[in-house]
């Protein structure tokens, strides 16, 4: 039977050769993500760089014609250029979560219009009522 210094040495070796992997793994990962990292940002470099190409040659050269003579997909080069041009999206009101402090604003009980007031039609409106989800999903289509 071993003797609990042996116990205690084998178990030291063990750990050892188990601690020296987990730092070799640990610093490949690290290492492997940074150069990703890297590559990452030189791609998000040259796809700018190709939205600049495509949107400055367009009054000499559609997507269609480019694509015709580069062997690319014109979804590719739509893509690129997209991603260069500043997009302005749709802004979207959020959604009301029950619970949530948007959800409290109106919390004393639904709004009814004054005298010659018409009812509140705004989208996103947070008024309670039995038709409240089919509005919604009227809003939604």
């Amino acid at each position: 039977m071993a003797t609990p210094e042996e116990i205690r040495q084998r178990v030291e070796e063990a750990d050892t050769a188990r601690s020296a992997r987990r730092a070799a793994a640990a610093q490949q990962v690290g290492e492997l993500a940074q150069r990703r990292a890297e590559i990452v940002a030189q791609l998000a470099e040259v796809e700018r760089e190709l939205g600049e190409v495509v949107a400055d040659a367009q009054d000499v050269i559609d997507v269609d014609e480019l694509a015709a003579f580069t062997d690319l997909k014109p979804s590719d080069l739509t893509g690129w250029l997209a991603g260069h041009k500043p997009g302005r999206g749709k802004r979207r009101k959020a959604a009301v979560v029950p619970g949530t402090q948007s959800d409290t604003r109106r919390a004393s009980g639904p709004r009814t219009p004054t005298q010659g007031q018409a009812p509140d039609s705004r989208e996103g409106s947070t008024t309670t009522g039995p038709d409240t989800s089919e509005r919604l999903v009227a809003q939604a289509s």
